[in-house]
């Protein structure tokens, strides 16, 4: 009887060491596949967002290209090019050559900029001049180009460079005739290993392979491989097509032979052909999670083993009792024995479920803590007075509420963690502390009723996320939000405006005079001045309901709610913003005055969209433009209509010069003494064929806009010198110069070629030039203007009195004539202060030698005032209208011309 107590006391004892043997094999199983799902997770997002970022970094590198591009065709439309010769004839010149120079200077990832002809002769490329005649025919972008029917960017696979040797891709644009027929090929070319350099600095994960691709599959670049084939292309049937096809996504694609298994990430750019990947080998994926599931494994085998031992040791001393008494008294002390060791195996699990990163812990059928890790009891500052085997779980979750690391009702979180195990569901959740910290659960049910729940501290990783959401969607250098974030700010609006009748207001505003800043003082400044500029944004709508974006350079946008009296709340914030943006700045010890320029579009009333609102707010600001600046304007209907014809008159006048539209008249200048003529000026006219005669007003600021400025001005000169050559010798000839010729780099040469072509004397040119010209005391425009008077002709100030600080012009170059603006002459005979302006200026001139020639004179009592002061020369509509050449008479004094 003795001996069948014991024997079942020892089965008892045997049982019990298997379940807990067979309960802690099965949680440590559970952990490590747990494990390996956040393995693949953090793998997923992690190539998800690398792809993101780089996708974008891409996208902006094509639009760049694409811009250069778009403005090479416009200028290349503006020349008046209309067949392949016309092509070939424009841009093999030295001038086009220098554009592209400085074009490509605009593109540090560029390595060259190129144009062929619709033969696929290369005709004009910055890596050499003069340009060789080399055939690229067979280059896949001409092929392409050549059949393509719209001018969209083409992007091709590495090629070898037949000039220098180099492996390059090219992002190549059709250039179309009046008839959308080929005239050739733009194309920039791109270093074949530059993406492999943006690739490289992003910081990966281990044997992480970043790949560029076109959306057909082939392949342009990849990193960390250098290595370029052409011909290379995504495998048929791969995943990565259809994610493509559905705008990105991740998929696992199976290892092959020379590869290992890979989890990968697919971003498409949706404005371009490109294709940026991210794929991470399963091996990097799960290495740490591999080191963990070693860990564990190793203390399971360590407790297998160690229960293996005691069971076989507990069935030997089973056979001792049956044999005897004495063989009971060792099995005893054997027992005790193997006891010791058992104790040294739980040490070692505790030390293994201590020495990971999550918290464990584990709950019989009951709802009592059978496990609990050191982690667990670090992550909630819990003690293990309170959370040990035995405490329940609305004890433990109590506890948590006490030390303030618990956010709900106790009782209801119970019931349901036990309600959701109870129904053999796995359940996951987020939760953050009052501390601020996210830890993310899992609760998994066991066998027999009870459960392991692992939590894990995923804040930084949170964070490191919630970083990389607000940079896709904000300026780096401001902080306020890019164009992305602004037009799903303004979609938001919308869907309020919808839901609850609430209007909301755009602003577009741009700086006026940043440009003269970053020149004169240097990019870190302006970027200084921007996030100045933004900070005093933030102040003006921090009491308004306010979305601010920078959408590069100076250009702002500001979406404001407006309940009550829209057009009056608009008016308001726009006041404040006026008056913020124009008090003074102290940036690195310079003081900086700017002002703003602000067009403002109510919705609904002026657009029920994100792009037309920002389009008519740019309309309302580009009317406050040209009003003179520093001002704002609210749209107005007619401001799109004068923005359609806008448009139209710009298509005309790029085709005006190719069909010799232009005429140039001649306006006489009289010496005020004599009245004998001693010049002309001469004005440029534009014969429209259904418009009529245009005056210059109505069209040399937009020719400026367009850079048709620059081959109009050569034209007006060259025609003006060649008629002055038929006038007397004594008949100067004055011709006006636009701000934006200084800009060519061979102004001062197109006026000697000039000189020399028509045969007219330099001293017989005047040239003309505005304030604006020296407004930013640009040393180049300096240079200049000497390099030009070095040639023998006079240069001349006009609008003189009507600008910032003309008096500092005069100290700044020594002009051989200065022009008093019809301003003053108007009203010479009505308000004595434009006579004392006009006497001040004429003394001026006198005491520094210099000729003064009064504008605008139109009645004989301004002429009668004007000689009273002293002026030199005079010049309106009393004295000579503009004529052409053929209608001029240079041998009449000034009252015949009038009497005429």
């Amino acid at each position: 009887m003795v001996f069948e107590n014991r024997n079942l006391t020892l089965h008892g004892l045997v049982a019990v060491a298997a379940a807990i043997l067979a309960v802690a094999v099965f949680s440590i199983a559970l952990t490590i596949w747990a494990l390996r799902q956040d393995a693949a997770a953090d793998a997923a997002r992690e190539t998800g967002n690398i792809a993101t970022v780089l996708a974008e970094q891409t996208a902006r590198t094509a639009q760049s290209i694409d811009i250069v591009l778009a403005d090479l065709d416009e200028r290349i439309a503006a020349l008046g090019v209309m067949t392949p010769d016309d092509l070939r004839n424009a841009t093999g010149t030295k001038d086009f050559y220098n554009t592209l120079i400085d074009r490509l200077a605009r593109l540090p990832q560029a390595s060259a900029i190129s144009v062929i002809d619709d033969r696929g002769i290369l005709w004009s490329t910055t890596r050499r001049w003069p340009t060789p005649p080399l055939d690229l025919s067979d280059r896949e972008y001409f092929s392409e180009q050549k059949r393509a029917d719209t001018q969209r960017v083409f992007v091709s696979t590495p090629t070898q460079n037949r000039i220098n040797g180099t492996w390059t891709m090219q992002f190549s644009r059709r250039i179309n005739g009046p008839g959308a027929e080929l005239l050739g090929v733009l194309f920039v070319g791109v270093d074949a290993t530059y993406f492999n350099e943006i690739f490289g600095t992003i910081e990966t994960l281990h044997n992480q392979k970043i790949t560029l691709a076109r959306r057909d599959g082939s392949i342009v670049a990849e990193y960390p491989s250098t290595e370029i084939v052409p011909g290379r292309k995504v495998p048929d049937g791969s995943p990565w097509y259809e994610l493509v096809a559905k705008g990105g996504g991740n998929f696992h694609a199976e290892g092959t032979k020379g590869d290992d298994a890979r989890l990968t990430a697919v971003r498409p750019i949706q404005a371009y052909p490109l294709v940026v990947s991210v794929g991470v080998t399963e091996d990097s994926a799960f290495a740490n999670w591999r080191r963990r599931a070693v860990f564990l494994g190793a203390g399971t085998i360590v407790i297998v083993v160690c229960s293996i031992f005691l069971l076989r040791a507990l069935a030997r001393q089973l056979r001792k009792l049956m044999a005897s008494e004495q063989s009971l008294a060792d099995g005893k002390t054997r027992l005790a024995e193997k006891s010791t060791e058992l104790e040294r195996a739980n040490l070692q699990i505790d030390a293994a479920l201590n020495n990971i990163t999550q918290g464990v812990c584990m709950f019989d059928e009951h709802a009592r803590i059978v496990v609990v890790n050191q982690r667990y009891l670090d992550m909630y500052g819990l003690s293990r007075n309170v959370v040990k085997p035995g405490c329940t779980l609305r004890e433990l979750i109590d506890h948590r509420k006490a030390v303030g690391l618990f956010k709900g009702d106790p009782e209801e979180y119970c019931r349901e963690i036990i309600a959701t195990i109870k129904a053999g569901k796995t359940a996951d959740s987020l939760i953050e502390t009052t501390d601020g910290r996210i830890a993310y659960i899992v609760q998994q049910p066991m066998a027999g009723g009870g459960w392991v729940v692992t939590h894990e501290d995923i804040t930084e990783r949170k964070r490191a996320e919630a970083q990389t959401a607000f940079m896709a969607r904000h300026d780096a250098l401001t902080g306020l939000a890019n164009r992305l974030h602004l037009l799903e700010k303004i979609d938001e609006q919308f869907a309020w405006m919808r839901r609850t009748g609430e209007p909301f207001t755009v602003f577009t505003f741009d700086l006026d005079l940043f440009k003269a800043v970053n020149d004169s003082l240097g990019h870190p400044t302006g970027d200084a001045l921007l996030s100045a500029v933004a900070e005093r944004l933030r102040a003006c709508t921090r009491e308004q309901i306010a979305t601010i974006a920078r959408l590069g350079g100076d250009e702002f946008v500001l979406v404001q709610s407006s309940p009550n009296q829209q057009r009056e709340s608009a008016i308001v914030l726009a006041n404040r913003l006026l008056e913020a943006i124009s008090t003074p700045y102290d940036i690195n010890g310079h003081q900086i005055v700017i002002g703003t320029s602000i067009g403002i579009a109510l919705a609904p009333n002026d657009g029920d969209t994100a792009d037309e609102l920002l389009k008519n707010a740019d309309l309302a600001l580009y009317r406050v433009k040209s009003e003179g600046r520093n001002g704002y304007r609210l749209f107005e209907p007619e401001m799109n209509d004068e923005a359609q014809s806008r448009h139209a008159l710009q298509a005309d006048l790029r085709a005006a010069l190719a069909r010799d539209d232009f005429e140039i008249h001649f306006q006489t200048i009289f010496d005020a003494r004599t009245q004998l003529p001693t010049g002309a000026e001469a004005l440029v006219r534009w014969r429209h064929p259904t418009r009529g005669m245009v005056p210059p007003g109505h069209f040399i600021q937009l020719a400026e806009e367009i850079g048709l400025i620059v081959p109009l001005g050569e034209w007006i000169l060259r025609q003006a010198c060649m008629a002055a050559v038929t006038w007397p010798a004594d008949i100067k000839l004055a011709v006006n110069l636009s701000p934006a010729q200084f800009r060519n780099p061979n102004l001062v040469d197109m006026v000697a070629e000039t000189l020399a072509a028509t045969g007219l004397s330099p001293d017989r040119l005047e040239l003309e030039i505005t304030e604006s010209v020296l407004l930013q005391k640009n040393a180049n425009n300096l240079t200049v203007l000497y390099q030009l008077k070095s040639l023998g002709l006079s240069i001349v100030l006009d609008d003189f009195g009507t600008g910032y600080s003309s008096l500092s012009y005069l100290r700044m170059f020594p002009f051989d004539k200065i022009k008093i603006d019809r301003s003053f002459v108007s009203e010479l005979s009505t308000r004595a202060d434009c006579a004392a302006i006009v006497c001040a200026v004429v003394g001026l001139g006198h005491g520094l030698s210099i000729i003064t020639t009064a504008e605008g004179v139109e009645t004989e009592e301004q002429l009668r005032l004007l000689r009273a002061a002293g002026v030199d020369q005079v010049q309106g509509f009393l004295l000579s209208r503009p004529r052409l050449n053929v209608n001029l008479d240079f041998q009449h004094p000034v009252r015949n011309e009038r009497a005429a």
